[in-house]
């Protein structure tokens, strides 16, 4: 069993999940709620959340908040939303994925976005791209590999202290 808490945006359009209570292992976030569309996870949604291995998040998403999916270290499926357009900072952090495939839309990566990550070993950025911040993937001891276009500004200290990253273009 498991229950969301909603808060409607200042657009008055969309709302944003504010807080999950819950222990299954298995998730799915609700497209809708009140006829509107849920836009936004909010910060510490799952944090904690050891016992989560999956999460379905629906494609009215557009955003992840900081510190979203800290220390679900079971988690190893996501189905992230091609709507996606903003990952803020620690959104992955401690968490068990092994690969993860961002959208088109995810134009940055946030500094200590997948700090710590220790499973993480894949990563492939969409076409659009364009920035990857500093300690974006810090401590991600198993990375070696990221598939990104060649024009993308990489922060040199993106990947510290691992820097035997291979990119792929």
């Amino acid at each position: 069993m498991h229950e969301f808490t909603f808060q409607m945006n200042y657009d008055e359009q969309s709302y944003t999940v504010m807080g999950y209570k819950g222990d299954e292992v298995n998730i799915r976030i609700p497209e809708t709620f009140g006829g509107k569309p849920v836009t936004i996870l909010y910060d510490k949604l799952f944090a904690g959340h050891k016992e989560v291995c999956s999460i379905y998040i629906p494609d009215s998403v557009t955003d992840f908040g900081e510190f979203l999916f800290d220390g679900c270290e079971n988690l190893v499926y996501l189905r992230i939303p091609s709507s996606l357009r903003f990952l803020w900072g620690y959104s992955f952090v401690r968490c068990g994925l092994e690969e993860i495939v961002l959208p088109d839309g995810v134009s940055t990566i946030s500094p200590y976005a997948f700090k710590d990550c220790r499973k993480l070993r894949k990563v492939v950025c969409g076409s659009g791209m364009k920035k990857i911040h500093s300690w974006a993937f810090g401590g991600c001891d198993q990375l070696n590999e990221v598939v990104c276009k060649d024009d993308v500004d990489i922060s040199p200290d993106a990947f510290e202290p691992n820097t035997s990253i291979l990119r792929i273009m």
